[in-house]
């Protein structure tokens, strides 16, 4: 196999024309084989087969600098980079990342797990170079989904008018771009991307300035060629911002992009590289359904991917907004472009007219929301924590200022698993509770999260309902509204927490109960606005606290209540505050997360242990 003799890119370079298209069959098989024993992210790979061949046919990745776009087409780009052997452990703690990371390999030029940033990212690396006097190419790979995003058009932007040399792969599956338009805009690509081209123009203007009346009748020249290739050829808004546009380009076939590809770098100015390829290639259950074979849990190659339902916090919110929408036809649902995720496919189907999917767009979806909230409607925002980040800056400006009443389900939040630092939903606890006249619930269970959306939906004011991926665990009774309630009684130490991670404190009672220690379980159903009183009260009973979070120290629940005691001037004998501290989380299950991270009910117990029987007392 030739794949097998691909120890680095520049074994991919002395391979012939016939070799190379071998070697994508044999990593179309390489894809399906492995993603289906450790799951991941599986047609977005199989798509960009060639092309990622292509780039390493061309450029050196080692030196030069490839920018993915959402990195998890990046599976193509590590099996040719060295890194074949680690795919046993893909996305599995200890393994081989999801998304590119450049810890890992030289080849991997930066963290790529969110869309839409890889231009500004790459003109950040092309001023560099330049600055620098370096010699190096600089490639950004963005998919045509990742063009939703408003970052990626303030990069196309400032890219295409800087004359900055870099290229920018569009990668289009065919869900953004409009197709070509029949066999004259194909033949003025293949003609306009020749650089003799570029050369000529040079010259024809020369010539023309030189001659009286020159100057003008090339402006018209070029007002007649611009207004036609308007009507006839579908780049005039790459190539206004100042980019050259070549393409599209078939991209699974490898000797044409190869040769587009060295062009692009030949020319040492902006171009854009319209690439055309099909999602889930080469793997019939991912050609036929790559919206369901985009993210995969491990699979039977033979079978294909077996969607089994199942009823988690997603599916739940998303079946009781369904119902909320039938009592009031002022609430509405949005999403940024992740309505299966999110749960919400049920409601589109049902309000199709009060659903809205903005695309990779977080920020204009705040901005939006609000919009709408102003005008009297309820909407509700159902978006991943770490995907809501990009949101902050709408979040306090747009909702908070007005205290308008928009909703926002926080899905994923907390630890997540395999995806890793990019995707777990640790950063939420402490920007949300940091803005002024926001409410943020915590389910523990899906009665609660019933119960809390629905209240949600009544108060005023902007609310967050966050909830963690996966089903619930133990099961907990609707809310009854109290902003939090003692689910043990115990005597020697208070253990606080909020949403899934009260099923650890409750088995950490029973193993210290094991050992002669009576706790007390506080569940915090409301962060904010914190009221701390029922754990103030259980405190100076036990003289003891332990709180438990999956965020990180600065601004937690824990300094919280820990300011909250010393105004008060209760002075527990033992505090522990058990969370991420300062350090962003490893990929692997969450259950493993939990307990490499001392965050499971094992630690908790032996961290009251040793506060208790070692000196703590």
């Amino acid at each position: 196999m030739i794949l097998e003799q691909i120890a680095s890119p520049a074994d991919v370079k002395k391979l012939n024309r016939g070799e190379l298209e071998l070697l994508c069959g044999e990593l179309r098989q390489f894809l399906v084989e492995r993603v289906s024993r450790t799951g991941g992210h599986l047609a977005s790979n199989l798509g960009a087969v060639e092309l990622t061949v292509a780039i390493h046919r061309l450029y050196d990745t080692s030196r030069d600098r490839l920018v993915f776009d959402v990195g998890h087409q990046c599976y193509v780009h590590k099996a040719l980079t060295g890194r074949q052997e680690l795919f046993a452990t893909l996305r599995q703690f200890g393994g081989l990342s999801g998304f590119p990371k450049p810890a890992e390999s030289v080849h991997d030029a930066f963290i790529a797990g969110h869309a839409s940033n890889s231009v500004s990212v790459a003109l950040g690396m092309a001023r560099a170079r330049t600055l620098l006097g370096e010699d190096r190419n600089i490639i950004a790979l963005i998919g045509d989904g990742a063009l939703t995003g408003g970052l990626a058009y303030e990069g196309l932007s400032d890219a295409g008018a800087s004359g900055e040399p870099l290229v920018v792969v569009l990668n289009d599956n065919g869900m953004s771009i409009d197709p070509n338009v029949g066999g004259v805009a194909e033949h003025l690509s293949r003609l306009r991307v020749r650089p003799g081209y570029y050369q000529f123009k040079k010259g024809y203007r020369a010539v023309l300035d030189r001659l009286p009346g020159g100057r003008r009748l090339y402006r018209f020249n070029h007002q007649v060629k611009s207004g036609v290739k308007r009507i006839i050829y579908p780049c005039s808004l790459f190539e206004d911002m100042g980019f050259t546009y070549l393409g599209p380009v078939d991209g699974h076939k490898i000797e044409q992009l190869c040769t587009t590809l060295s062009w692009a770098k030949e020319l040492g100015r902006p171009v854009l590289l319209h690439v055309r390829t099909r999602k889930g290639r080469g793997y019939p259950d991912a050609e036929a359904r790559p919206e369901k074979c985009h993210g995969v849990p491990p699979f039977d190659p033979a079978v294909g991917i077996v969607e089994k339902q199942s009823i988690d916090f997603s599916y739940v919110l998303g079946h009781e907004l369904v119902e909320l929408a039938g009592e009031d036809k002022r609430v509405c649902a949005v999403t940024a472009a992740m309505a299966d995720g999110a749960g919400l496919q049920e409601f589109s189907a049902a309000w199709p007219k009060r659903f809205f999917d903005v695309g990779i767009a977080e920020g204009h979806a705040v901005s939006m929301s609000a919009g709408m909230a102003k005008q009297g409607m309820i909407p509700v925002f159902a978006v991943y924590s770490s995907f809501l980040q990009r949101g902050f800056d709408m979040l306090i400006h747009d909702i908070a200022l007005q205290h308008l009443h928009v909703v926002l389900a926080v899905d994923r939040a907390g630890l997540v698993g395999a995806d890793g630092p990019t995707h777990h939903g640790t950063q939420d606890v402490g920007y949300l509770t940091q803005i002024p006249g926001m409410t943020v619930l915590c389910p523990a269970g899906f009665d609660e999260l019933r119960t809390m959306l629905r209240t949600a939906a009544a108060m005023d004011g902007p609310v967050a309902v966050r909830y963690p991926r996966g089903g619930e665990g133990r099961a907990f009774p609707p809310w009854d509204g109290t902003p939090a309630a003692e689910l043990r009684q115990g005597t020697d130490v208070t253990l606080v927490s909020y949403g899934i991670l009260i099923n650890e404190l409750l088995d950490a009672a029973d193993l210290l109960a094991e050992r002669g220690i009576s706790a007390e379980v506080v569940k915090l159903h409301r962060i904010a606005p914190l009221e701390p009183e029922a754990v103030l009260a259980s405190v100076g009973k036990t003289g003891r606290l332990l709180v438990l979070e999956d965020c990180y120290e600065t601004g937690s629940i824990g300094q919280q209540l820990a300011a909250a005691l010393a105004r008060r001037g209760i002075a527990p004998r033992t505090l522990i505050l058990k969370n991420l501290q300062g350090s962003f989380a490893p990929q692997g299950t969450v259950q493993e997360l939990r307990r490499v991270l001392g965050l499971d009910a094992g630690a908790v117990a032996d961290a009251v242990v040793q506060a208790v029987k070692g000196g703590g007392s």
